[in-house]
């Protein structure tokens, strides 16, 4: 595949995305072929699947349930979206790819990481991001931002967003040639300066 694959990760009210829609602009204005994505959604099937994972009328669905619906919504995307898109040659930007699911249904959760990475290979076909962006910010600061209306998710404990955290941070540790960690806490200009500096370095 010749296109770049993009990643955006963070904790709720991270800024994630924000930043992948400024830099998908950024990139635009340089006439370069993107495509902006998120998960999970992107497409039809996955974007159903998004409504029942992020319904707060679902809170009995279990973590087994949830981490395969999040598995699931991601095997359709890469399917019908994103493979096209790198074997078109395009940069493909994702808000959210299967980090998310080792860091909120693995750390968060207490779901078996070897599963979800097993898991994982198999959903997206082996496609792997050519750059992660993580953007880290402290639980209680990021949930703040997220406003009144919270889904699912959102609505889980403090201690279950600082696993979430700290799971990332774990993944970025492990993996630090891939994921690059930016502090959320700048303004929205300095720290889309810093994703078009790491960008640039893979582009």
């Amino acid at each position: 595949m010749t296109g770049k694959f993009i990643t955006f990760e963070g904790s709720e009210g991270s800024g994630k995305s924000t930043q992948a829609a400024m830099l998908a602009e950024h990139l635009k204005q340089r006439n370069l072929p993107v495509l902006l994505l998120r998960e999970p959604g992107g497409v039809k099937i996955s974007e159903s699947i998004r409504a029942l994972l992020l319904d707060v009328g679902n809170a009995k669905m279990g973590d087994e349930c949830e981490t395969l619906l999040y598995m699931a919504a991601r095997a359709q995307l890469v399917k019908e979206v994103l493979i096209p898109a790198l074997e078109a040659g395009k940069i493909v930007l994702c808000d959210r790819f299967l980090d998310s699911t080792v860091a909120y249904q693995g750390y968060g959760n207490g779901v078996d990481v070897k599963t979800i990475l097993n898991i994982g290979q198999y959903a997206t076909r082996g496609v792997q991001p050519d750059l992660t962006v993580l953007f880290d910010i402290d639980a209680r600061k990021g949930l703040a931002r997220t406003g009144t209306s919270k889904d699912r998710i959102e609505l889980r404990s403090i201690d279950y967003h600082e696993k979430v955290r700290q799971g990332y941070l774990a993944l970025a540790k492990q993996h630090p040639q891939r994921i690059k960690i930016i502090d959320a806490g700048g303004s929205k200009e300095d720290i889309s300066e810093q994703v078009n500096t790491w960008v640039d370095q893979i582009l």
